[in-house]
């Protein structure tokens, strides 16, 4: 069992299962969406994730993505796309333990301003992971 939740507490989840994927998104709307250069995801199935205490507000960032977060604090949590319906992406920083699953790699580095280049010694992609 994995669990976490926002900055101030108010919001609280839960997620029964290993991660799919684990990675840092760099992209323009991950980045304005987190004031941000990048963040970091971990992927989970939909169903085995819940929220178990508080109401996250939900926000849709473009009409095939929709963006949680806490209305107290402002944390972003999540991220789900119409495209994968079985999954749901959470904040790796808003994991009780963001060492659990360290990131596989980078994607989205064609959106990145000149100054954010990985540090980190994973694969960087021009968008999102090649299959």
């Amino acid at each position: 069992m994995i669990e976490g939740g926002c900055l101030c507490g108010a919001i609280r989840y839960r997620v029964l299962g290993p991660p799919s994927m684990s990675m840092i998104c760099h992209c323009a709307s991950c980045a304005r969406a987190a004031g941000s250069p990048a963040v970091a995801w971990v992927t989970f199935a939909t169903d085995r994730f819940s929220v178990v205490r508080g109401t996250a507000a939900e926000y849709h960032s473009s009409p095939p993505v929709t963006r949680t977060f806490c209305r107290a604090c402002g944390t972003p949590l999540t991220y789900r796309h119409v495209d994968r319906p079985m999954e749901i992406d959470v904040t790796t920083r808003t994991l009780d333990d963001p060492n659990a699953f360290p990131p596989t790699h980078h994607a989205w580095m064609e959106d990145a301003p000149p100054w954010d280049r990985p540090s980190a010694d994973l694969p960087a992609h021009p968008r999102g992971k090649p299959d």
